[in-house]
């Protein structure tokens, strides 16, 4: 598990993902319309002249583990640390989100903008098609949401967890979250999520679930000039 962990990002794009990448040699990225993120084979020395390829002027991307000077072209503008956090506690003994709808194709951009509002992560348009997203619905509002994303070997990433700020305190994404559990492990797969080292608040309650702390990179956005 923790040598798929250590370069989880490509090992999904080159591998199971694939179908959702571009890329050649040894850089893969999410095709445009999908979550901004980069995988590298050599992740601490990413061959940045094989992305500028796939990679528009002014567009940005996560990338993990690299740590090295930006350089020529490209800019950081953020880094942080990052936890991957596996499921360790049984399964969920039932759904706990029965009334959660799916989201499907219509729903695309009330995500984008709920998490534009709320930041659970990169997020694109058409990163709902990675997999099974449920959420939650005040009228035609989108309020809440929680889906997956990255899948490699028998783990599948919870992703794009959050709850608009008007919503929040009602237990919505834990309710999500469990959902997916629940539905994932009956399926044989190992959940995990990612979430970063100063959301102090996000990581309590994912171990309070039976998340834990699996392995900590460091994570920077970078961008093409």
């Amino acid at each position: 598990m923790k040598i798929l962990l250590e370069n989880v990002m490509w090992n999904c794009l080159s591998g199971p993902q694939a179908r959702f990448a571009t890329g050649s040699g040894a850089v893969r990225r999410y095709a445009p319309g999908f979550s901004p993120i980069v995988g590298c084979q050599e992740p601490e020395h990413p061959d940045f002249r094989e992305l500028e390829k796939h990679a528009d002027p002014g567009e940005y991307f996560y990338i993990d583990v690299w740590t090295g000077p930006a350089p020529a072209g490209w800019a950081i503008d953020k880094e942080s640390r990052m936890f991957k956090m596996v499921w360790d506690a049984p399964m969920p003994p039932d759904d706990a989100a029965p009334d959660a709808i799916p989201l499907r194709p219509e729903h695309a951009a009330q995500a984008v903008a709920l998490a534009k509002l709320t930041n659970p992560g990169p997020f694109g348009i058409r990163t709902p098609e990675l997999g099974e997203y449920f959420g939650y619905f005040e009228g035609e509002r989108l309020i809440a949401m929680a889906g997956e994303r990255m899948e490699i070997g028998t783990l599948r990433e919870i992703s794009g967890i959050c709850t608009h700020p008007d919503f929040q305190g009602r237990g919505l994404a834990r309710k999500l979250t469990l959902k997916l559990i629940h539905r994932e492990m009956r399926r044989g797969l190992t959940p995990y999520l990612h979430v970063m080292a100063p959301n102090t608040g996000a990581r309590a309650l994912y171990e309070k679930l039976g998340f834990r702390n699996y392995l900590e990179t460091t994570v920077r956005v970078i961008t093409r000039r």
